[in-house]
């Protein structure tokens, strides 16, 4: 009997082709967005997920990357993310958060088949380029050492904000600021030494609407972009 498979794709080309090019799976849904699919709520034991369902304006109603698995994976669906996306933090991520596989567009139909079969039928696909990555993640719902507080620092030194703004913004001085900062360096992997804050953050997929932001049940006003939470800034240093 061939696995239930539900698609989510921004690209209607993805959805219609699907069941046609992967005949061992029975496509029961083909829809363009997560909130869709919660809305239809097909009986699936896949979901085929895309990372970028966003488009090009990043628009803030539809959830992607991240935040997409968890609500997938948070509804019962197992997952299995298929996108062109290539960075290991990204993916790597997605796994913490629940995804049971990844499998890239580019691989070849017969083996992309293969895998797909195997995440459905309960087991795990991760690309070897992640395997390393994944021993990063401090705890499922973590992403690599970066505490919230270093997030809240990146998100700031990213858009050129001073060490003195921030520290306002968050109420703590500046060379506690400076010591976040540094251990968030020390952290990072080597291949990522040398690069600026702007770079670091996109290579972990945490610029605001990236595939890795948060995604609240509101949009957060024009001064809080650089909060995770979304809400007011909290008193002192994260422990």
């Amino acid at each position: 009997m061939r696995p239930a498979v539900a698609v989510v794709d921004d690209a209607w080309l993805i959805r219609e082709s699907i069941g046609l090019l992967v005949p061992g799976l029975e496509v029961v849904a083909a829809v363009g967005t997560v909130e869709e699919l919660v809305r239809l709520a097909p009986a699936a034991d896949l979901v085929l997920l895309d990372l970028h369902l966003a488009g090009p304006e990043r628009r803030a109603d539809v959830r992607q990357g991240i935040a997409a698995v968890r609500t997938l994976t948070g509804h019962g669906y197992r997952v299995c993310v298929y996108s062109q996306e290539e960075r290991r933090f990204v993916l790597a991520a997605c796994m913490a958060a629940g995804a049971s596989g990844i499998v890239s567009k580019a691989v070849p139909r017969d083996r992309t088949e293969a895998l797909f079969l195997e995440v459905a039928a309960g087991g795990t696909v991760v690309p070897q380029s992640v395997v390393g990555i994944l021993e990063v993640l401090v705890r499922r719902d973590r992403i690599t050492l970066l505490s919230e507080r270093q997030r809240q620092i990146l998100h700031g030194r990213a858009r050129g904000l001073s060490y003195a703004r921030i520290a306002r913004d968050l109420f703590v001085s500046e060379s506690t600021l400076r010591g976040y900062w540094f251990e968030l360096t020390r952290s990072l992997a080597d291949s990522l030494r040398g690069l600026t804050a702007g770079e670091i953050e996109h290579a972990l997929g945490l610029a605001p609407g990236d595939l890795l932001e948060f995604w609240a049940d509101g949009p957060a006003g024009p001064e809080d972009w650089w909060r995770i939470d979304g809400g007011a800034p909290s008193q002192g240093p994260a422990p």
